[in-house]
């Protein structure tokens, strides 16, 4: 039989020693599951910080519709792509925000989707009709300056006196319809255009149980990243549209 030497004893015992109070000292599951938990939290404060900061317009762009924006019923907003920031093609850049912050409400004054969404970018087109049997029809002006942007336009005037469809066949016609498009007075109404920069645009969103609106905008600058900057106002505001259902005629 081999002698043990004391130094190999002590070595042992100090393995021992330590070994145990290594396994004592790791932390539990649920110990490490609220670590996780707390993590996240602390990445999803961050990500909202940077998201919000991210669909600020420039203080450049602030400052130049400063004036503009002490009118009531006016705003400034940047519409981020769609397909680069609610893209899994592009999960470096997909924000937690839903939708992307590619889409506003202008009743809400709220960038996520489905809180009252009335217009979005996409592949460098504005839309105003989305999910369901809610719709929209946006007409591009030219460069007209937005302050002539009044109920004295024609495409306004024909915006503010549309009757929306009445029960959900009929609103679903509607949407195809202004999809295909649908020139008036020599003025095209449809529910997707490009956004271009220095256009004024007006248009109608349709959300039933939600809100009915006609508002003016122009594209004031488009981004280094497809984001374009818009500013708007509203011009009609309408009671709450109710869609009758299907086997219901409308009012």
């Amino acid at each position: 039989m081999k002698r043990i030497l004391p130094s190999t004893l002590f070595g042992l015992s100090l393995f021992a020693l330590f070994g145990i109070n290594t396994f004592a000292q790791s932390p539990s599951r649920e110990e490490l599951l609220r670590q996780v938990e707390t993590k996240h939290e602390e990445l999803l404060k961050d990500l909202k910080k940077i998201e919000k900061q991210l669909l600020l317009p420039s203080e450049e762009d602030q400052l130049a519709y400063a004036e503009f924006l002490t009118q009531p019923g006016t705003g400034l907003i940047r519409l981020l792509p769609r397909e680069i920031y609610d893209s899994y093609d592009h999960p470096e850049k997909r924000l937690g925000l839903r939708g992307g912050g590619s889409y506003y409400s202008f009743t809400e004054r709220n960038q996520e989707y489905g809180k009252g969404t009335q217009i979005g970018l996409e592949q460098g087109s504005l839309l105003v009709s989305f999910s369901g049997a809610d719709y929209g029809m946006v007409a591009n002006l030219g460069d007209v300056p937005l302050e002539e942007v009044a109920f004295e336009n024609s495409a306004v005037k024909f915006l503010v006196s549309y009757e929306p469809a009445g029960n959900e066949p009929l609103a679903r016609v509607e949407y195809r319809r202004f999809g295909s498009g649908v020139t008036v007075n020599g003025t095209l109404y449809k529910t997707r255009l490009p956004a271009i920069v220095d256009n004024s645009y007006v248009m109608r969103g349709i959300s039933y149980s939600n809100s009915d609106i006609v508002v003016s905008f122009r594209v004031v600058r488009k981004d280094t990243d497809g984001s374009v900057i818009i500013a708007w106002r509203i011009l009609k505001k309408y009671p709450k549209p109710e869609l009758a259902r299907a086997d219901q005629p409308a009012n």
